[in-house]
């Protein structure tokens, strides 16, 4: 699936209020559905590159053999999922997801944005 088609299924997910596609090299967003004036999906991804570099600066410095399945960050109002795309896709590339935590079953969101990752053709 394109990048068109597997936002447009990540906007599937009950609850979803905005999706994207971001390169954590740069920050910038390669696509993105829904958002809304509260919400701008480009400043949050390039924000939430600076997350998913934490986290890998720390697992090289703990000297962990791992990987970063997903990243979750609860708010009061929202989930946010930041998912890392394996680097064999081509680029360093992460689909960010948020969802209304009322509308929302996070266990199955969290397993349909798996299965749109692994879908995806980048």
């Amino acid at each position: 699936m394109n990048i068109d088609e597997a936002l447009r299924e990540a906007m599937a997910v009950e609850g979803a209020v905005g999706v994207s596609l971001v390169d954590y090299d740069s920050g910038m967003t390669l696509g993105q559905q829904g958002g809304n004036a509260l919400l701008d999906l480009e400043a949050a991804g390039a924000g939430n590159t600076e997350v998913i570099r934490a986290k890998l600066r720390t697992i090289a410095s703990l000297q962990l053999d791992d990987t970063i399945e997903d990243i979750l960050i609860t708010l009061q109002r929202q989930y946010h999922i930041i998912r890392p795309l394996p680097e064999a896709k081509g680029s360093r590339l992460f689909l960010y997801l948020v969802l209304d935590r009322t509308r929302a079953n996070l266990a199955l969101a969290r397993h349909h944005l798996r299965r749109v990752d692994q879908a995806l053709i980048v």
